[in-house]
């Protein structure tokens, strides 16, 4: 694929916006040079949670995207709809990036560790890494630089 073709990325939903939800795409609209496709959809909701239209409908969004970012902010409220996201994308042969939920630590329960091929903080620059590399095996090559002021 040309590096300049938009990433297609899926964030793991809920079929609502939430503020994690929410907040991925504002970290990727300001990760500069950087372009995507959200290939989530949360309308219209397809059937009642866990029904066979449900999964159907998150098994195509899934397979349109070239990575998925996994929001464990679902879990408290949403593991199974998570769980089902993250092992159709693990089926799929997808990359899962994995963000804790915003401000606190990253502590996965047993049944979710080991799902993600990486574990990223909320940082633009980190999600961006995450993605170029696991999606599309692009090396970034960007080394983190600290001015000191000598007085």
């Amino acid at each position: 694929m040309v590096s300049g073709d938009p990433f297609r990325i899926f964030v793991t939903h809920a079929w609502q916006e939430d503020d994690d939800y929410l907040r991925v795409f504002e970290y990727l609209e300001g990760a500069r040079g950087f372009r995507y496709v959200n290939c989530s959809s949360l309308n219209p909701v397809p059937g009642p949670p866990g029904s066979d239209q449900e999964k159907e409908s998150l098994r195509h969004q899934i397979a349109a995207s070239e990575a998925v970012i996994a929001l464990a902010a679902l879990i408290k409220g949403h593991h199974q709809q998570l769980l089902f996201q993250l092992q159709c994308a693990r089926g799929l042969k997808k990359p899962v990036i994995m963000l804790p939920q915003f401000g606190h630590d990253l502590n996965l329960p047993l049944m979710f560790k080991g799902i993600a091929n990486r574990e990223v903080e909320w940082n633009d620059r980190a999600i961006v890494d995450a993605l170029r590399e696991l999606a599309r095996q692009e090396a970034t090559g960007r080394w983190e630089t600290i001015e000191f002021k000598l007085d």
